[in-house]
């Protein structure tokens, strides 16, 4: 059997959680902190916690944790309006659509972060205006249209399923 290191895949590292609400690293085999966790994020890091008694996988928990206090921290991200948003489309028809959509955006910006910090020397402040603009508004067109496309999807194999097509 292979390992994951040994078919080219990084080896995800573990992270437990105990009661007490300590975070243990088992690559390092240390205590760590929050703070510590989002440097894994920060540098990438491939890893996941886990509930040290039960297995259950925690990661979304520490990493909205991680938001939160980050949100706490002086310099939010997040308007109210835009949290008050993102909670409106729980249990909604859209619930489904909006992750991806959300998702497809950050990845967008960070593209464009990336292209930025590549050409920061060259680009005069008016040229990174209309680099930024046009670059991120075009991909957020895209993933709207994207959207778009598929909920027209799903609403002709809903329609369909009661025997209703398109005209």
């Amino acid at each position: 059997m292979q390992s994951k290191k040994a078919a080219g895949k990084p080896a995800q590292r573990v992270i437990k959680k105990y009661p007490n609400r300590r975070l243990y690293d088992t690559e390092t085999s240390s205590y760590i902190t929050l703070a510590e966790v989002k440097q894994l994020v920060m540098s990438k890091a491939a890893f996941v916690v886990r509930d040290a008694k039960s297995g259950d996988d925690l990661t979304r928990s520490i990493l909205l944790q991680i938001i939160l206090e980050e949100e706490a921290g002086g310099a939010p991200m997040f308007s109210e309006q835009a949290l008050a948003s993102i909670i409106r489309f729980y249990g909604q028809a859209m619930q489904g659509y909006m992750g991806p959509y959300l998702e497809k955006n950050i990845q967008a910006m960070t593209e464009l972060q990336t292209r930025m910090a590549e050409n920061a020397e060259t680009l005069s402040p008016e040229m990174w205006s209309r680099f930024m603009m046009g670059s991120y508004a075009e991909q957020s067109q895209n993933a709207f249209k994207q959207l778009q496309e598929q909920m027209q999807k799903n609403a002709e194999q809903a329609l369909a399923a009661f025997g209703i097509k398109r005209p």
